[in-house]
């Protein structure tokens, strides 16, 4: 008599789940130097490759191109492709003063270098030792095999700001120093305001300092640049509705927001947005349960980390529009957290919400190019379910023995690793 299957997929998932700890424990160990090479290349080749295709830094050109106009005495928002807070305009001025064959290069360079600087801090906020094989030899995997990376290397869209600003903020917030998370999360908002929502981050933890800090440190920025180019109300009565808007049928074709995909498939535009609102309320909702639940054996990390990503995706599936390198803003946290039992990686369910983002994975031709946002908005929806299912339903988070070389068994909170050079290793 043949399983169901629902007997079915909880056995596949907990085979799956328990081959992850195994495969874990071998990626904690420390990388050879060949992989750390090969490593290397991959992400270099990768810059390489971008800086020689002709339509390299197309999303960077608009805000150079609005710091050159400030530069001229111009307004930048007479350009309706520039959409971000006048603060960003004084960011970009090192960019329009260096020659273009300079930036073709160091552009790409430094994409690849943000998004590092994201993997990095997230790597450190779990524990895990940079010099493990998950540390060398996942980011040139994940660079890779997902293709928003490399789409993100070369637009050279500021995305990579956030994507490095959310770890190393939560890297800070996990030492207490919740002042300091603020101050990076603000700088990055200066740059581009696509971490506006993690003040609700700052709302639930009631750290008053930081979110003083993340508000703040853009205003003050972005007075400055108001201040330095005429007609800095454009802002608000050309730029801002057309944001807004969704901007036009230019960005419709990769706005993966359910807002503007359910339409392209028939639905009510009215009932899209209904959908949309609901899934960012129920988001937000299970961003607060998931902060009301510590976990007994977690050090605060991955409810940090969970918490953070439930908000930010909340914010994607109502923002307009919602491309696909967004999720880059949490992909980093939340494969950093397959290092703790019951984390989301340690799900199939996640990878299969990744599958429409596998670089080498063929496609019908129907979903490629100008109907790509139908993977893309399967990929955040996913996502979005999935951390809010985990949130809604939590997990049990046991203690295990953990045995350190030279000195007897003892009972630890859960621990993602220790240093590489150490002979202690963790149970999972």
């Amino acid at each position: 008599m043949g399983l169901r299957p629902g007997i079915w997929l909880r056995r596949w998932d907990a085979r799956v789940r328990d081959s992850g700890s195994r495969l874990v424990d071998w990626l904690l160990r420390p990388a050879s130097l060949p992989w750390r090479l090969v490593s290397l290349a991959v992400v270099l080749g990768i810059c390489v490759s971008t800086s020689l295709r002709e339509n390299w830094g197309s999303d960077n050109a608009f805000v150079v191109k609005a710091a050159e106009t400030l530069l001229d005495g111009g307004s930048p928002y007479e350009d309706k492709r520039f959409l971000y807070l006048p603060s960003a305009v004084l960011m970009a001025v090192p960019e329009a003063l260096l020659p273009q064959a300079a930036l073709r290069w160091v552009l790409p360079v430094g994409m690849s270098g943000l998004l590092g600087i994201g993997w990095l801090a997230a790597l450190r906020l779990f524990s895990v030792p940079l010099r493990s094989r998950f540390a060398v030899v996942g980011f040139a995997v994940f660079a890779l095999a997902y293709k928003p990376y490399v789409n993100l290397v070369l637009i050279g869209n500021w995305t990579a700001i956030s994507a490095a600003a959310l770890p190393v903020a939560l890297l800070l917030a996990r030492r207490r120093a919740w002042g300091a998370a603020g101050l990076v999360i603000g700088l990055a908002i200066a740059c581009k305001p696509m971490l506006v929502p993690l003040g609700v981050l700052f709302l639930f933890a009631r750290q008053w300092r930081g979110l003083a800090a993340a508000v703040l440190v853009p205003l003050g920025f972005s007075l400055a640049g108001a201040l330095l180019m005429p007609s800095p109300s454009l802002f608000f009565t050309k730029t801002l509705p057309f944001l807004l808007g969704g901007q036009d049928a230019y960005a419709l074709p990769w706005d993966a927001s359910p807002i503007a995909v359910l339409p392209r498939l028939g639905v009510p535009e009215p009932v899209a947005v209904a959908v949309a609102f609901a899934g960012a309320g129920a988001g937000l909702w299970a961003a607060w349960v998931r902060w009301r639940r510590p976990d007994g054996a977690d050090g605060g990390e991955l409810r940090l980390a969970e918490t953070a990503c439930m908000v930010m995706l909340a914010a994607f599936l109502v923002s307009r529009p919602s491309f696909d390198h967004y999720l880059l803003v949490v992909l980093p946290l939340l494969l950093a957290s397959a290092v703790r039992e019951g984390s989301m990686p340690r799900s199939p369910w996640f990878w299969l919400a990744l599958t429409p983002q596998v670089a080498l994975l063929p496609w019908p031709s129907e979903l490629a190019h100008k109907r790509r946002a139908f993977k893309d908005c399967a990929t955040l929806c996913g996502l979005a379910f999935l951390l809010a299912r985990r949130a809604l339903r939590p997990s049990r988070v046991t203690l295990e023995p953990v045995t350190t070389a030279g000195s007897p068994p003892r009972t630890e909170p859960e621990c993602a690793a220790t240093p590489a050079e150490s002979a202690s290793r963790t149970a999972f």
